[in-house]
């Protein structure tokens, strides 16, 4: 369910990423800093402005199309992992495995429970999922012995 979840927040994402193709980014950049109230001209606004700034089609583009990918394989995965099938939990397993050498980095970097927290579950999901397929593999041996 939750790698649904996030499928489907990455592709709403992605959607409202393309409405914004063909928009005047840096307008709707300082509009959004004025309704919000805050100083253009401090730190974090400025940052900010200035990204959007440097930000073109072309790069929404292809942030709108990677995020669409993302989407699409996370459903896939959840789709396999509802119905049970090897190969997403071979693709819960690796995907998940991705993330925790910077897990673990981060939590070296800035020690606090949150990122400690993160990569703890994360681990927990990589072992589930290496626990499922090894359970699977000692099954099907025993229904080949049999």
């Amino acid at each position: 369910m939750f790698e649904g979840f996030k499928g489907v927040v990455v592709l709403l994402s992605a959607t409202g990423l393309l409405t914004l193709v063909h928009k005047d980014l840096n307008d709707l950049a300082e509009r959004f800093v004025r309704h919000t109230h805050l100083n253009p001209a401090s730190k974090y606004p400025h940052i900010f402005l200035d990204a959007v700034a440097r930000f073109n089609e072309p790069r929404l583009l292809w942030l709108a199309a990677g995020a669409a990918a993302y989407a699409i394989l996370r459903l896939v995965e959840a789709y396999g992992l509802l119905k049970e099938r090897a190969w997403a939990e071979w693709l819960a397993a690796l995907s998940g495995a991705w993330y925790i050498p910077a897990e673990l980095l981060h939590f070296i970097h800035r020690r606090t429970a949150f990122s400690l927290g993160i990569f703890v579950v994360n681990v927990a999901v990589v072992a589930v999922m290496v626990w499922a397929l090894v359970q699977r593999r000692q099954a099907a041996r025993a229904a080949r012995a049999a």
